[in-house]
């Protein structure tokens, strides 16, 4: 189908601030990627305390069994009984029992392709590789399969299925290869869908980059479908002939009524287009152009030139009570440097209100952001055992900053023992008892804990393993238990 073109001039620049859109859920579902619309990474659970956390243990009654390699978090949804949703590169969506994880349900969405058909990728088969969202109160699951042959992906299909039955809602599915925007035609075969979808404003979001080696002529693309009217699509995209993508596996992020996203690098481009930047667009998606909705690091052109994306984490929405301004969007970069910027205003070029360089090397993955009676934390990996710069407390490539005045600082660093993305718990809404967690992802295959303002340890990993785990999925917290999936099976750990 043909969109909309998404481009406005001067609609605005200010995004309408939504007070409770940055405080973490304090309900067991978790219907989106680290859970709230901020991609904060923050759960509410009032029974994981620190002394709680410190005897995690597999709940090996939990079975847990889909059919597939997982990238994708799990999502829960509560209930009588509550259940799991994953998602697997085999297209299979499996809805699980929340007490014996064995399945209330498993479909197949089409076949997956072999390979991208791009000439690179190192996903393979690959199917579902976005985190799904669920709409809770219409219990509507929203997902991306990449569907195809043994040699390239056909098409990128948009589903939106039945929490109940797996059913298809009418009007749907929707096929990304008919998607035009200035005379373009979206090309599922050069694009992959890794990062989780968004559901804001009745909206779906979906996100798309390039393949794992940068082959093609790919761009950065963001589709947004109206949920109410599937087939009325806009879209946004990159403007340089090649490159751009939204490679974060946190996806698009929002403060509850615009949307955020982080692209990557260019190739080519002599003038800013689009590549190396936080970019705001209001529903639909729409970007006015405008420097208060875009900003992008003084050395973007450089950063191109050697492949330092500043899209490898997704940008994070934070509210720091102790930093001037408080409304800040979080983002980083594959040079080891964390930007705070002004969420009001972004400023354009080189307008961020504080950087420091964190990492000796690469930040990918997700970050997580928790406000504390000690302070505004935020936590990220350092891809491939890149090392934390000045850590005050322990060394490692899990690394934490705080925010106050007009400063970042380290506050600790420590050694996540694998690739995984961090999450944090906290016992209410003040941030209490503030644990950060990782799954030693293609690393000890532990989970592990640590105080988040001070890096102490809470969990040590203990003797309970999970497998084949990738560092793209983040776990989940769901009523006192830390639930993580891997290849063909998930996992759940809860105190003794």
């Amino acid at each position: 189908m043909s969109c909309e073109s998404g481009e406005q001039p001067d609609a605005g620049t200010n995004p309408a601030q939504v007070p409770g859109a940055l405080v973490a859920a304090t309900g067991a579902s978790v219907v989106r990627y680290n859970n709230n619309l901020s991609r904060d990474g923050v759960f509410v659970q009032p029974t994981l305390t620190k002394a709680k956390a410190a005897t995690m243990v597999r709940d090996t009654s939990f079975d847990g069994t889909v059919s597939g390699n997982v990238y994708a978090s799990p999502l829960f949804v509560d209930g009588t009984p509550g259940v799991f949703v994953i998602a697997t590169e085999n297209n299979q969506v499996s809805v699980l029992d929340e007490t014996t994880g064995r399945p209330v349900w498993q479909k197949t969405y089409g076949t997956s392709a072999g390979r991208s058909g791009a000439g690179c990728g190192n996903i393979t088969p690959i199917g579902i590789t976005g985190t799904p969202v669920i709409d809770a109160t219409t219990r509507t699951i929203y997902f991306n399969a990449a569907i195809g042959t043994s040699t390239t992906i056909t098409d990128h299909v948009i589903h939106a299925v039945s929490l109940d039955d797996g059913s298809e809602r009418p009007g749907w599915p929707v096929s990304a290869k008919t998607v035009t925007l200035a005379g373009e035609t979206f090309n599922p075969a050069l694009h992959n869908q890794r990062s989780a979808l968004l559901l804001v404003g009745g909206i779906l979001y979906v996100a798309y980059s390039g393949h794992f080696g940068d082959c093609g002529s790919y761009r950065g693309w963001l589709i947004g479908i109206d949920t109410a009217a599937p087939r009325n699509v806009k879209a946004f995209k990159t403007g340089a002939t090649r490159g751009g993508g939204i490679w974060g596996p946190s996806g698009p992020t929002s403060d509850g009524t615009n949307v955020f996203v982080t692209t990557g690098n260019t190739f080519g481009a002599t003038t800013w287009s689009r590549g190396e930047a936080v970019i705001r667009v209001q529903s639909g998606p729409v970007f006015t152009g405008q420097t208060s909705d875009f900003f992008t690091p003084t050395n973007w052109m450089a950063l191109d030139s050697s492949d330092l994306d500043l899209s490898g984490s997704g940008a994070v929405l934070i509210d720091a009570p102790a930093f001037t301004p408080s409304q800040l969007v979080i983002a980083f970069g594959k040079d080891g440097n964390v930007f705070a910027i002004d969420r009001t205003n972004l400023g354009g070029i080189g307008a961020q209100k504080a950087v420091l360089h964190a990492v000796n090397g690469q930040i990918v993955n997700a970050s997580a952001a928790v406000t504390t009676p000690a302070g505004t934390f935020v936590t990220m990996h350092g891809h491939r055992n890149a090392t934390g710069i000045g850590c005050p407390t322990g060394s490692g490539d899990l690394v934490t900053v705080k925010l106050s005045g007009t400063r970042i600082s380290t506050a600790w660093c420590a050694n996540n023992g694998g690739q995984g993305s961090p999450i944090v718990t906290t016992t209410d809404t003040q941030g209490s008892e503030a644990i950060v967690w990782t799954a030693g992802a293609e690393g000890t295959n532990k989970i592990h804990a640590w105080d988040a303002a001070t890096g102490a340890v809470v969990f040590g990993g203990g003797t309970d393993t999970f497998a084949g785990v990738r560092r793209f999925t983040s776990p989940i917290a769901v009523k006192g238990r830390i639930v993580v999936a891997g290849d063909n099976k998930v996992f759940a750990f809860k105190p003794r």
